[in-house]
């Protein structure tokens, strides 16, 4: 049998899906809960006063928030879901966490009512900087200190905390809030 040259058939195959790209647009989100996850283990160990371990839990928070978008950038899985989330889970690892980490480690005792209003004015600019952040697009780099540093820096602080005055840790989270609502500009790392 000869086929018609004119008309030839045109077979689509279909390739199935493939298992593994189906779920690696879940990772950079994944990674991203893995953030908020160490974040509120923070608020967990700081409430029942195992410092030196909330502190562990913010730093490695910072580590998983370094990998969350690059991951997505990466794997060309960037999204708005993933940006919004991102923001949250920043908000509670890097505002809230180390914010209570530092209340309930060094304020709570000998300054309760200072140091909550610190805590509290640390938490409102961490939110309004990444708020701002997710309004504006910088190109190369950041308007004010991120909160990952902040959060980080305070964490850093209360892990060494014997070496580290009441003082000292209320400048410095005088110094980041100010920082994180600045309008300086800090380029990517």
């Amino acid at each position: 049998m000869r086929r018609n040259p004119v008309r030839t058939e045109l077979r689509i195959r279909r390739v199935p899906p493939n298992p593994t790209r189906r779920w690696l647009k879940y990772a950079a989100n994944t990674i991203t809960a893995a953030n908020l996850s160490l974040g509120l283990l923070s608020v967990l160990l700081s409430s029942m006063h195992l410092f030196h371990w909330a502190a562990v839990a913010l730093m490695v928070a910072v580590l998983f928030d370094r990998l969350d978008g690059s991951t997505a950038r990466r794997l060309g899985i960037a999204s708005d879901f993933g940006r919004e989330l991102d923001s949250l889970s920043d908000l509670v690892s890097f505002g809230v966490a180390p914010a209570l980490l530092v209340y309930t480690q060094v304020y709570m005792e000998h300054l309760p009512l200072v140091g909550g209003a610190l805590s509290m004015v640390y938490v409102l600019c961490g939110a309004l900087r990444l708020a701002r952040y997710n309004v504006q697009r910088f190109s190369g780099g950041f308007l004010g200190v991120p909160i990952t540093f902040a959060g980080g820096v305070l964490g850093l602080l209360s892990f060494v905390s014997r070496d580290v005055h009441l003082l000292g840790f209320a400048a410095a989270e005088i110094l980041l809030s100010a920082l994180m609502v600045s309008k300086i500009p800090i380029k990517k790392f």
